[in-house]
Protein backbone atom coordinates (compact mmCIF):
# COMPACT_ATOMS: atom_id res chain seq x y z
CA UNK A 1 0.00 0.00 0.00
CA UNK A 2 1.16 3.51 -0.77
CA UNK A 3 -0.74 6.58 0.29
CA UNK A 4 0.04 9.88 -1.38
CA UNK A 5 -1.51 13.22 -0.41
CA UNK A 6 -1.24 16.60 -2.10
CA UNK A 7 -3.03 19.88 -1.52
CA UNK A 8 -6.17 20.60 -3.51
CA UNK A 9 -5.80 23.30 -6.15
CA UNK A 10 -8.79 25.52 -6.74
CA UNK A 11 -12.40 24.63 -6.08
CA UNK A 12 -14.12 21.34 -6.60
CA UNK A 13 -14.63 17.98 -4.99
CA UNK A 14 -11.71 16.49 -3.08
CA UNK A 15 -11.26 12.87 -4.12
CA UNK A 16 -9.48 9.87 -2.63
CA UNK A 17 -8.37 7.52 -5.38
CA UNK A 18 -8.48 3.74 -4.88
CA UNK A 19 -6.80 1.19 -7.14
CA UNK A 20 -5.66 -2.42 -6.88
CA UNK A 21 -3.11 -4.75 -8.46
CA UNK A 22 -3.53 -8.49 -7.92
CA UNK A 23 -0.23 -10.18 -8.81
CA UNK A 24 3.02 -8.49 -7.84
CA UNK A 25 5.15 -11.04 -9.74
CA UNK A 26 3.50 -10.56 -13.14
CA UNK A 27 2.46 -6.90 -13.16
CA UNK A 28 4.32 -3.61 -13.15
CA UNK A 29 3.15 -1.50 -10.24
CA UNK A 30 3.61 1.93 -11.79
CA UNK A 31 1.96 0.93 -15.06
CA UNK A 32 -1.08 -0.57 -13.29
CA UNK A 33 -1.40 2.39 -10.93
CA UNK A 34 -1.20 5.09 -13.55
CA UNK A 35 -3.58 3.66 -16.11
CA UNK A 36 -6.22 3.29 -13.39
CA UNK A 37 -5.52 6.77 -12.10
CA UNK A 38 -5.61 8.21 -15.61
CA UNK A 39 -9.14 6.84 -16.12
CA UNK A 40 -10.22 8.34 -12.79
CA UNK A 41 -8.69 11.76 -13.51
CA UNK A 42 -10.26 11.86 -16.96
CA UNK A 43 -13.71 11.40 -15.44
CA UNK A 44 -13.36 14.03 -12.70
CA UNK A 45 -11.70 16.62 -14.94
CA UNK A 46 -12.99 20.12 -14.10
CA UNK A 47 -15.10 18.63 -11.28
CA UNK A 48 -12.47 18.12 -8.61
CA UNK A 49 -8.98 16.91 -7.81
CA UNK A 50 -7.43 13.78 -6.28
CA UNK A 51 -5.86 14.63 -2.92
CA UNK A 52 -5.21 11.12 -1.51
CA UNK A 53 -4.16 7.85 -3.07
CA UNK A 54 -4.77 4.30 -1.79
CA UNK A 55 -3.38 1.42 -3.81
CA UNK A 56 -3.44 -2.28 -2.86
CA UNK A 57 -0.76 -4.62 -4.17
CA UNK A 58 -0.97 -8.42 -4.26
CA UNK A 59 -4.61 -8.58 -3.11
CA UNK A 60 -7.30 -10.61 -4.82
CA UNK A 61 -10.53 -8.80 -5.66
CA UNK A 62 -12.31 -11.60 -3.81
CA UNK A 63 -10.95 -10.29 -0.50
CA UNK A 64 -13.37 -7.96 1.30
CA UNK A 65 -12.25 -4.38 1.73
CA UNK A 66 -11.51 -4.68 5.44
CA UNK A 67 -8.96 -7.42 4.60
CA UNK A 68 -7.08 -5.28 2.06
CA UNK A 69 -4.52 -2.96 3.69
CA UNK A 70 -5.08 0.13 1.54
CA UNK A 71 -8.85 -0.31 1.28
CA UNK A 72 -9.11 -0.75 5.05
CA UNK A 73 -7.06 2.40 5.56
CA UNK A 74 -9.37 4.29 3.19
CA UNK A 75 -12.47 3.21 5.12
CA UNK A 76 -10.79 4.19 8.38
CA UNK A 77 -9.97 7.62 6.95
CA UNK A 78 -13.57 8.01 5.76
CA UNK A 79 -14.79 7.50 9.34
CA UNK A 80 -12.48 10.23 10.63
CA UNK A 81 -14.17 13.62 11.24
CA UNK A 82 -11.08 15.43 9.95
CA UNK A 83 -10.77 13.54 6.66
CA UNK A 84 -9.26 15.43 3.75
CA UNK A 85 -11.53 14.11 0.98
CA UNK A 86 -15.22 14.36 0.13
CA UNK A 87 -15.58 11.44 -2.27
CA UNK A 88 -13.88 8.24 -3.40
CA UNK A 89 -13.09 7.52 -7.05
CA UNK A 90 -11.92 4.18 -8.46
CA UNK A 91 -10.25 3.59 -11.82
CA UNK A 92 -12.24 0.47 -12.75
CA UNK A 93 -15.07 -1.40 -11.07
CA UNK A 94 -13.49 -4.86 -11.52
CA UNK A 95 -10.28 -3.65 -9.88
CA UNK A 96 -12.14 -2.52 -6.78
CA UNK A 97 -15.14 -4.80 -6.31
CA UNK A 98 -16.21 -8.42 -6.64
CA UNK A 99 -19.75 -9.77 -6.58
CA UNK A 100 -21.90 -7.85 -4.10
CA UNK A 101 -19.05 -6.04 -2.29
CA UNK A 102 -20.06 -2.68 -3.75
CA UNK A 103 -23.26 -2.36 -1.73
CA UNK A 104 -21.49 -2.85 1.60
CA UNK A 105 -18.71 -0.36 0.82
CA UNK A 106 -21.17 2.24 -0.46
CA UNK A 107 -23.27 1.92 2.70
CA UNK A 108 -20.22 2.59 4.92
CA UNK A 109 -19.17 5.62 2.89
CA UNK A 110 -22.67 7.11 2.70
CA UNK A 111 -23.05 6.71 6.46
CA UNK A 112 -20.14 9.13 6.89
CA UNK A 113 -21.17 11.48 4.10
CA UNK A 114 -18.66 10.31 1.47
CA UNK A 115 -19.70 9.83 -2.14
CA UNK A 116 -18.49 6.94 -4.32
CA UNK A 117 -17.76 7.71 -7.95
CA UNK A 118 -17.37 5.20 -10.76
CA UNK A 119 -16.22 5.77 -14.35
CA UNK A 120 -18.84 3.25 -15.50
CA UNK A 121 -21.59 5.37 -13.89
CA UNK A 122 -20.19 8.66 -15.19
CA UNK A 123 -20.17 10.18 -11.71
CA UNK A 124 -21.42 9.46 -8.18
CA UNK A 125 -23.45 6.28 -7.75
CA UNK A 126 -27.01 6.73 -6.50
CA UNK A 127 -28.72 3.45 -5.67
CA UNK A 128 -32.04 5.27 -5.60
CA UNK A 129 -31.66 5.50 -9.35
CA UNK A 130 -33.04 2.32 -11.05
CA UNK A 131 -30.48 2.66 -13.84
CA UNK A 132 -27.63 2.68 -11.32
CA UNK A 133 -29.14 -0.30 -9.49
CA UNK A 134 -29.22 -2.33 -12.69
CA UNK A 135 -25.70 -1.18 -13.61
CA UNK A 136 -24.25 -2.27 -10.26
CA UNK A 137 -25.88 -5.70 -10.55
CA UNK A 138 -24.45 -6.08 -14.04
CA UNK A 139 -20.95 -4.97 -13.05
CA UNK A 140 -20.93 -7.24 -9.99
CA UNK A 141 -21.98 -10.23 -12.06
CA UNK A 142 -19.42 -9.38 -14.72
CA UNK A 143 -16.63 -9.13 -12.14
CA UNK A 144 -17.49 -12.54 -10.72
CA UNK A 145 -17.79 -14.05 -14.20
CA UNK A 146 -14.36 -12.72 -15.19
CA UNK A 147 -12.73 -14.46 -12.23
CA UNK A 148 -14.60 -17.72 -12.79
CA UNK A 149 -13.84 -17.76 -16.52
CA UNK A 150 -10.12 -17.10 -16.05
CA UNK A 151 -9.90 -19.71 -13.29
CA UNK A 152 -11.72 -22.31 -15.35
CA UNK A 153 -9.55 -21.74 -18.42
CA UNK A 154 -6.29 -21.95 -16.48
CA UNK A 155 -7.26 -25.04 -14.49
CA UNK A 156 -8.62 -26.82 -17.57
CA UNK A 157 -5.43 -26.05 -19.52
CA UNK A 158 -3.16 -27.25 -16.71
CA UNK A 159 -5.22 -30.41 -16.28
CA UNK A 160 -4.85 -31.21 -19.99
CA UNK A 161 -1.13 -30.42 -20.05
CA UNK A 162 -0.48 -32.76 -17.12
CA UNK A 163 -2.78 -35.58 -18.26
CA UNK A 164 -2.20 -35.61 -22.04
CA UNK A 165 1.30 -34.13 -22.35
CA UNK A 166 2.73 -35.28 -19.01
CA UNK A 167 4.19 -31.80 -18.59
CA UNK A 168 5.90 -30.69 -15.39
CA UNK A 169 3.93 -27.62 -14.28
CA UNK A 170 6.26 -26.21 -11.66
CA UNK A 171 6.82 -26.47 -7.95
CA UNK A 172 9.41 -28.41 -5.99
CA UNK A 173 10.63 -31.65 -7.53
CA UNK A 174 9.70 -34.65 -5.36
CA UNK A 175 12.42 -36.05 -3.11
CA UNK A 176 14.52 -38.39 -5.25
CA UNK A 177 14.23 -36.28 -8.39
CA UNK A 178 15.95 -33.25 -9.86
CA UNK A 179 14.90 -30.88 -12.64
CA UNK A 180 16.65 -30.96 -16.02
CA UNK A 181 16.10 -29.06 -19.24
CA UNK A 182 13.35 -30.45 -21.48
CA UNK A 183 13.69 -28.18 -24.50
CA UNK A 184 12.08 -24.92 -25.61
CA UNK A 185 8.61 -23.91 -24.50
CA UNK A 186 5.92 -25.14 -26.96
CA UNK A 187 4.33 -21.68 -27.04
CA UNK A 188 6.22 -19.70 -29.69
CA UNK A 189 5.94 -16.42 -27.83
CA UNK A 190 7.29 -17.91 -24.60
CA UNK A 191 10.02 -19.71 -26.53
CA UNK A 192 10.99 -16.39 -28.10
CA UNK A 193 11.42 -14.95 -24.59
CA UNK A 194 13.82 -17.78 -23.78
CA UNK A 195 11.51 -19.84 -21.58
CA UNK A 196 12.13 -23.58 -21.55
CA UNK A 197 10.37 -26.63 -20.18
CA UNK A 198 11.70 -28.82 -17.38
CA UNK A 199 11.26 -32.49 -16.57
CA UNK A 200 12.08 -34.84 -13.70
CA UNK A 201 15.19 -37.01 -13.63
CA UNK A 202 16.37 -39.26 -10.76
CA UNK A 203 18.72 -37.56 -8.32
CA UNK A 204 21.75 -39.84 -7.91
CA UNK A 205 22.05 -38.94 -4.21
CA UNK A 206 18.45 -39.33 -3.07
CA UNK A 207 16.74 -41.63 -5.59
CA UNK A 208 18.28 -44.82 -4.07
CA UNK A 209 16.71 -43.95 -0.72
CA UNK A 210 13.27 -43.60 -2.29
CA UNK A 211 13.63 -47.10 -3.76
CA UNK A 212 14.81 -48.34 -0.36
CA UNK A 213 11.73 -46.85 1.36
CA UNK A 214 9.36 -48.67 -1.00
CA UNK A 215 11.30 -51.93 -0.62
CA UNK A 216 11.13 -51.72 3.18
CA UNK A 217 7.44 -50.88 3.14
CA UNK A 218 6.64 -53.74 0.75
CA UNK A 219 8.45 -56.10 3.12
CA UNK A 220 5.96 -55.12 5.82
CA UNK A 221 8.00 -52.62 7.80
CA UNK A 222 6.22 -49.82 9.64
CA UNK A 223 6.47 -46.23 8.45
CA UNK A 224 7.79 -45.17 11.87
CA UNK A 225 10.49 -47.86 11.70
CA UNK A 226 11.57 -46.65 8.27
CA UNK A 227 11.80 -43.04 9.52
CA UNK A 228 13.83 -44.08 12.56
CA UNK A 229 16.39 -46.00 10.49
CA UNK A 230 16.75 -43.13 8.01
CA UNK A 231 17.57 -40.82 10.92
CA UNK A 232 19.97 -43.38 12.43
CA UNK A 233 21.80 -43.68 9.12
CA UNK A 234 22.02 -39.92 8.77
CA UNK A 235 20.16 -39.84 5.46
CA UNK A 236 19.29 -36.23 4.50
CA UNK A 237 15.55 -35.59 4.69
CA UNK A 238 13.84 -33.53 1.94
CA UNK A 239 14.35 -30.21 3.72
CA UNK A 240 18.04 -30.97 4.27
CA UNK A 241 18.58 -32.19 0.70
CA UNK A 242 17.14 -28.95 -0.71
CA UNK A 243 17.46 -26.30 2.03
CA UNK A 244 17.17 -23.31 -0.32
CA UNK A 245 13.63 -24.27 -1.33
CA UNK A 246 12.64 -25.41 2.17
CA UNK A 247 13.59 -22.44 4.31
CA UNK A 248 10.27 -22.70 6.11
CA UNK A 249 11.30 -26.12 7.49
CA UNK A 250 13.21 -25.90 10.76
CA UNK A 251 13.54 -29.59 11.68
CA UNK A 252 16.24 -31.42 9.74
CA UNK A 253 15.12 -35.00 10.33
CA UNK A 254 12.73 -37.59 8.98
CA UNK A 255 9.24 -37.81 10.44
CA UNK A 256 6.44 -40.30 9.82
CA UNK A 257 4.44 -37.86 7.73
CA UNK A 258 7.40 -37.27 5.39
CA UNK A 259 7.91 -40.99 4.74
CA UNK A 260 4.19 -41.51 4.27
CA UNK A 261 4.08 -38.62 1.78
CA UNK A 262 6.71 -40.37 -0.35
CA UNK A 263 4.89 -43.70 -0.19
CA UNK A 264 1.61 -42.07 -1.28
CA UNK A 265 3.07 -39.97 -4.14
CA UNK A 266 2.19 -41.53 -7.54
CA UNK A 267 4.90 -39.49 -9.28
CA UNK A 268 7.41 -42.18 -8.31
CA UNK A 269 5.73 -44.53 -10.82
CA UNK A 270 6.90 -42.27 -13.66
CA UNK A 271 3.55 -40.61 -14.26
CA UNK A 272 3.13 -36.89 -13.87
CA UNK A 273 0.38 -35.77 -11.47
CA UNK A 274 -1.16 -32.38 -10.80
CA UNK A 275 -3.77 -31.00 -8.39
CA UNK A 276 -3.18 -33.54 -5.61
CA UNK A 277 -3.30 -30.55 -3.27
CA UNK A 278 -5.54 -27.66 -4.28
CA UNK A 279 -4.69 -24.08 -3.34
CA UNK A 280 -7.16 -21.86 -1.53
CA UNK A 281 -7.03 -18.61 -3.47
CA UNK A 282 -8.99 -16.54 -0.97
CA UNK A 283 -7.24 -16.28 2.37
CA UNK A 284 -6.67 -13.89 5.20
CA UNK A 285 -3.86 -11.36 4.85
CA UNK A 286 -0.46 -12.69 5.78
CA UNK A 287 -1.49 -16.33 5.62
CA UNK A 288 0.37 -16.90 2.38
CA UNK A 289 -2.34 -19.19 1.06
CA UNK A 290 -2.91 -22.79 2.02
CA UNK A 291 -3.15 -26.17 0.41
CA UNK A 292 -5.40 -29.08 1.19
CA UNK A 293 -5.71 -32.57 -0.33
CA UNK A 294 -8.13 -32.92 -3.22
CA UNK A 295 -10.27 -35.92 -4.05
CA UNK A 296 -8.81 -38.61 -6.29
CA UNK A 297 -11.32 -37.71 -9.02
CA UNK A 298 -9.81 -34.19 -9.23
CA UNK A 299 -6.26 -35.42 -9.85
CA UNK A 300 -4.67 -35.09 -13.27
CA UNK A 301 -2.51 -38.17 -13.91
CA UNK A 302 -0.53 -38.44 -17.14
CA UNK A 303 -1.80 -41.06 -19.56
CA UNK A 304 1.74 -42.18 -20.34
CA UNK A 305 5.02 -42.38 -18.46
CA UNK A 306 6.63 -38.93 -18.54
CA UNK A 307 9.83 -39.45 -16.53
CA UNK A 308 11.93 -42.34 -15.19
CA UNK A 309 10.12 -44.33 -12.50
CA UNK A 310 11.68 -45.07 -9.12
CA UNK A 311 9.14 -47.81 -8.31
CA UNK A 312 6.97 -50.03 -10.50
CA UNK A 313 3.21 -49.54 -10.38
CA UNK A 314 2.54 -53.00 -8.90
CA UNK A 315 4.77 -52.26 -5.91
CA UNK A 316 3.31 -48.78 -5.52
CA UNK A 317 -0.26 -50.11 -5.42
CA UNK A 318 0.64 -52.94 -3.06
CA UNK A 319 1.87 -50.59 -0.32
CA UNK A 320 -1.06 -48.15 -0.41
CA UNK A 321 -3.11 -48.39 2.78
CA UNK A 322 -0.80 -51.12 4.04
CA UNK A 323 -0.24 -51.60 7.76
CA UNK A 324 2.86 -53.13 9.30
CA UNK A 325 2.60 -56.59 10.79
CA UNK A 326 3.23 -56.84 14.53
CA UNK A 327 4.81 -60.17 15.53
CA UNK A 328 3.12 -61.89 18.50
CA UNK A 329 5.04 -62.71 21.70
CA UNK A 330 5.41 -66.39 20.81
CA UNK A 331 7.09 -65.52 17.50
CA UNK A 332 4.49 -67.15 15.25
CA UNK A 333 3.28 -65.44 12.09
CA UNK A 334 -0.19 -63.95 11.98
CA UNK A 335 -1.62 -62.75 8.70
CA UNK A 336 -4.34 -60.11 8.43
CA UNK A 337 -5.42 -60.02 4.79
CA UNK A 338 -7.61 -56.91 5.20
CA UNK A 339 -5.28 -54.88 7.42
CA UNK A 340 -5.84 -51.17 6.83
CA UNK A 341 -8.91 -51.77 4.65
CA UNK A 342 -11.67 -51.83 7.29
CA UNK A 343 -13.06 -48.64 8.83
CA UNK A 344 -15.55 -48.08 11.60
CA UNK A 345 -18.97 -46.96 10.42
CA UNK A 346 -19.55 -45.21 13.75
CA UNK A 347 -16.42 -43.14 14.28
CA UNK A 348 -14.70 -43.36 10.88
CA UNK A 349 -11.37 -44.68 12.22
CA UNK A 350 -9.55 -47.70 10.83
CA UNK A 351 -10.17 -50.90 12.71
CA UNK A 352 -7.19 -52.43 14.52
CA UNK A 353 -6.11 -55.92 13.52
CA UNK A 354 -6.94 -58.23 16.45
CA UNK A 355 -6.23 -61.95 16.97
CA UNK A 356 -8.74 -63.82 19.11
CA UNK A 357 -9.78 -67.45 19.36
CA UNK A 358 -6.97 -68.41 16.97
CA UNK A 359 -8.37 -66.39 14.08
CA UNK A 360 -7.91 -62.88 12.69
CA UNK A 361 -10.41 -60.11 13.21
CA UNK A 362 -10.69 -56.34 13.41
CA UNK A 363 -11.89 -54.11 16.21
CA UNK A 364 -12.46 -50.48 17.13
CA UNK A 365 -12.42 -49.49 20.79
CA UNK A 366 -14.26 -46.18 20.75
CA UNK A 367 -12.69 -43.64 23.07
CA UNK A 368 -9.92 -45.98 24.27
CA UNK A 369 -7.40 -45.58 21.45
CA UNK A 370 -8.07 -42.03 20.25
CA UNK A 371 -8.01 -38.48 21.56
CA UNK A 372 -11.79 -38.20 21.37
CA UNK A 373 -14.12 -39.45 24.07
CA UNK A 374 -16.63 -42.15 23.21
CA UNK A 375 -20.18 -40.81 22.77
CA UNK A 376 -22.60 -42.22 25.30
CA UNK A 377 -24.74 -43.98 22.71
CA UNK A 378 -21.75 -45.79 21.13
CA UNK A 379 -21.01 -49.41 22.01
CA UNK A 380 -17.83 -50.00 24.01
CA UNK A 381 -16.19 -51.66 21.04
CA UNK A 382 -16.84 -52.95 17.53
CA UNK A 383 -15.51 -56.35 16.47
CA UNK A 384 -15.83 -58.22 13.19
CA UNK A 385 -14.24 -61.49 12.12
CA UNK A 386 -12.09 -61.58 9.00
CA UNK A 387 -13.72 -64.73 7.67
CA UNK A 388 -17.13 -63.02 7.82
CA UNK A 389 -15.78 -60.05 5.88
CA UNK A 390 -14.19 -62.29 3.25
CA UNK A 391 -17.41 -64.23 2.85
CA UNK A 392 -19.36 -61.05 2.10
CA UNK A 393 -16.69 -59.92 -0.37
CA UNK A 394 -16.86 -63.22 -2.26
CA UNK A 395 -20.56 -62.69 -2.80
CA UNK A 396 -19.90 -59.49 -4.70
CA UNK A 397 -16.43 -59.90 -6.18
CA UNK A 398 -16.07 -63.62 -6.88
CA UNK A 399 -17.55 -63.19 -10.36
CA UNK A 400 -14.75 -60.76 -11.24
CA UNK A 401 -11.72 -62.52 -9.78
CA UNK A 402 -10.34 -65.34 -7.65
CA UNK A 403 -11.96 -65.62 -4.24
CA UNK A 404 -8.91 -66.30 -2.05
CA UNK A 405 -8.12 -63.76 0.68
CA UNK A 406 -4.97 -62.39 -0.94
CA UNK A 407 -6.67 -61.75 -4.28
CA UNK A 408 -9.68 -60.10 -2.66
CA UNK A 409 -7.50 -57.79 -0.55
CA UNK A 410 -5.29 -56.95 -3.53
CA UNK A 411 -8.36 -56.10 -5.61
CA UNK A 412 -9.55 -53.68 -2.94
CA UNK A 413 -6.16 -51.96 -2.67
CA UNK A 414 -5.60 -51.68 -6.42
CA UNK A 415 -8.97 -49.91 -6.79
CA UNK A 416 -8.58 -47.73 -3.67
CA UNK A 417 -11.62 -49.38 -2.08
CA UNK A 418 -12.23 -49.97 1.61
CA UNK A 419 -14.85 -51.59 3.85
CA UNK A 420 -17.01 -49.57 6.22
CA UNK A 421 -18.51 -51.71 8.98
CA UNK A 422 -20.97 -50.81 11.72
CA UNK A 423 -21.29 -54.27 13.26
CA UNK A 424 -24.36 -55.41 11.32
CA UNK A 425 -23.53 -54.48 7.75
CA UNK A 426 -20.43 -53.86 5.65
CA UNK A 427 -20.37 -51.32 2.85
CA UNK A 428 -17.86 -51.45 0.01
CA UNK A 429 -16.83 -47.86 -0.68
CA UNK A 430 -14.07 -46.26 -2.72
CA UNK A 431 -12.10 -43.17 -3.54
CA UNK A 432 -11.44 -44.33 -7.11
CA UNK A 433 -13.86 -43.13 -9.83
CA UNK A 434 -14.80 -46.66 -10.93
CA UNK A 435 -15.66 -47.73 -7.40
CA UNK A 436 -19.13 -46.22 -7.50
CA UNK A 437 -20.40 -48.82 -9.98
CA UNK A 438 -19.14 -51.65 -7.81
CA UNK A 439 -20.20 -50.37 -4.40
CA UNK A 440 -22.38 -52.76 -2.51
CA UNK A 441 -24.07 -53.07 0.85
CA UNK A 442 -23.71 -56.60 2.21
CA UNK A 443 -24.95 -58.21 5.39
CA UNK A 444 -22.67 -59.75 8.00
CA UNK A 445 -25.42 -61.98 9.33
Amino acid sequence: MRRRVRAAVGLGVRFAFYGRMSTVEFQDRETSLWWQREVAEEMIKERGVIVAEYFDEGCSRRLPWHDRPAAAALLAAARSPGREFDAVIVGEYERAFYGDQFGGVLAVLREHGVQLWLPEAGGPVELDNPVHQALMLLLGSQSRREVMRARHRVLAAMHTQARVQGRFLGGRPPYGYQLVDAGPHPNQAHAGWGRRLQRLEPDPDTAPWVRWIFEQRKAGRSVAGIARELNMRGVPCPSSADPERNRHRTRRQWIVRTVLGIIENPRYTGRQTWNRHGARTTCLPGSGGSKSPTTLQAWAVSEKVSHPALVDEATFLSVQGMRARRPPKNGSARDYALAGLVTCGLCGRRLDSHWINNRPGYRCRHGHTSARSRPRDFPKNLYVREDHLLATLRVRLAAHMASDATSLAGHLRSNSWFLRCDGNEVMIEGRHPVAASCAAQLSLA
